[in-house]
């Protein structure tokens, strides 16, 4: 691969509306971070982002299973050895529930080492009758309401590659040094479902894979995939400056690949098909994603399939859906069908998450455990119903002890959300939350092929 060189056919995007995009006050200064950025090596290799389009083919085929998860926003603050360690244990952990479950590969994308850009619904903020510019993620601004951290500085990009590199160097040191053992995961799992108020609940499930590991040591048997796990990174490609000075050309192909991260998607908010973010991400090569909100319609997604996977080659696309769990049951029926009738392959990813954030009587933005749960288990109907594969979930997740969403197995109420939120934009699950999930889609998933109850079952409002 050729790092210095960058893919100048990928400026038809400049001349298209680009949604979401930071109003820079340096031009000059932009166009030389983004000149740097171009010459840097690059993030991820190209293979790895084939392979992931190997591994998501399987999904789209039935095949394999889907789990995506990080943090809402990355920030320069969270790129300590013990915060990327803990978002990768419980990923792992998450993994192993749904590896065993599912009895399929589970393929592992995090949101991370990336995701430092998020959308907003306005461009500026006001507080105390001052106005300022929204924070837009650590890659554009500061959090801190003052006009020196809110003004955006294209030298944040810089940093967002350094602390990209940082991440997955630790990743990679993680997953291939031991931590991920499977035996070393699913003892934290067993102290997980031993100490959880719901842990009698998967017992059952934590005993069979005891007696699988078991079964397995006593045959002697002791496979490699074992001792190390496949892990891939994934971020939303919202700015377009940033994304295309880190694109290259692959020396193997001739072929454009955006080396920021294995898996880009394009969001609700910049998935316009006369827009920006569509027109780049139809020339990389790497696995692309797309955020479908209630208001999509079958047209569009087939549209969308036009554009971005126009040889229709599993793994190249996948639509991830977030509809709410009021909508999911209503509006991811036509959609599936229409897309599966195209004879489309695309990975389906249930975002339980998005479309169902409110604001708490404490101001805080939370979201219950309960909706999230429903609208995956909406998803499942759904593709159950109409005999399609529910490819996997993508959820915005820490491995901290946060107190962001309500509800739960060790339930947190909305008087509890101050204690420790410290999300930079959108609640997340904490470990014990993203654990609770993952056993319960697992249980979904070994019902997917039971009949359909005639109605959904009530959901338990939290405190």
């Amino acid at each position: 691969m050729h790092a210095e060189h960058t893919v100048t056919s990928l400026d038809s995007w400049r001349g298209l509306p680009a949604d979401q995009q930071p109003e820079w006050p340096d031009a000059q200064a932009l166009r030389r971070v983004v000149g740097e950025l171009s010459g840097y090596p690059p993030l991820v290799f190209t293979g790895e982002c084939d392979q992931l389009r190997d591994r998501l083919a399987r999904v789209a085929r039935g095949e394999a299973f889907v789990l995506q998860g990080g943090d809402c926003a990355e920030t320069f603050d969270g790129v300590g050895a013990d915060e990327v360690r803990d978002k990768i244990k419980t990923l792992l952990q998450m993994s192993a529930v749904l590896t065993y479950a599912t009895s399929v590969p589970v393929v592992r994308i995090g949101r991370i080492a990336g995701q430092y850009a998020k959308p907003r619904s306005k461009p500026t903020e006001t507080r105390g009758g001052v106005e300022l510019p929204v924070y837009r993620g650590d890659s554009v601004n500061g959090l801190e309401f003052t006009p020196e951290a809110r003004t955006p500085d294209p030298e944040r990009l810089k940093r967002v590659y350094h602390a990209s590199a940082a991440t997955l160097n630790l990743i990679r040191a993680f997953v291939t040094g031991g931590y991920a053992d499977l035996r070393q995961v699913h003892e934290w799992n067993r102290d997980f479902v031993a100490g959880s108020p719901i842990g009698a609940r998967y017992e059952n499930l934590a005993r069979a894979i005891d007696d699988a590991l078991t079964f397995l040591a006593a045959c002697g048997a002791d496979p490699r995939e074992f001792h190390s796990a496949e892990f891939y990174s994934s971020h939303e490609a919202l700015l377009l400056d940033y994304e295309a000075a880190l694109t290259r050309t692959d020396s193997r192909t001739d072929l454009p690949y955006d080396v920021s991260a294995h898996m880009v998607w394009i969001g609700e908010r910049t998935r316009r098909l006369d827009g920006a973010h569509v027109e780049f991400a139809s020339k990389i090569r790497n696995p692309v994603g797309v955020k479908l909100g209630p208001k999509t319609t079958p047209d569009e997604a087939l549209a969308l399939i036009d554009r971005l996977d126009p040889d229709r080659e599993p793994g190249r696309l996948t639509f991830i859906t977030r509809m709410g769990r009021d909508r999911v049951r209503d509006v991811l029926p036509d959609l599936v069908e229409k897309v599966t009738g195209s004879g489309a392959e695309v990975v389906w990813l249930c975002d339980p998450m998005h479309g169902n954030t409110f604001e708490a009587s404490s101001g805080h933005k939370t979201r219950r455990f309960d909706d999230v749960l429903d609208e995956v288990r909406g998803f499942f109907e759904v593709h159950r119903a109409l005999a399609t594969h529910p490819g996997g979930i993508h959820i915005e997740l820490t491995g901290d002890d946060v107190t962001e969403c309500v509800g739960g197995g060790y339930r947190i109420g909305v008087g509890d959300l101050h204690q420790r939120y410290q999300t930079a934009c959108d609640p997340r699950l904490n470990r014990y939350q993203s654990l609770d999930l993952a056993f319960q889609v697992a249980e979904l998933y070994r019902e997917r092929t039971t009949p359909l109850r005639q109605e959904p079952a009530p959901i338990a409002t939290a405190a």
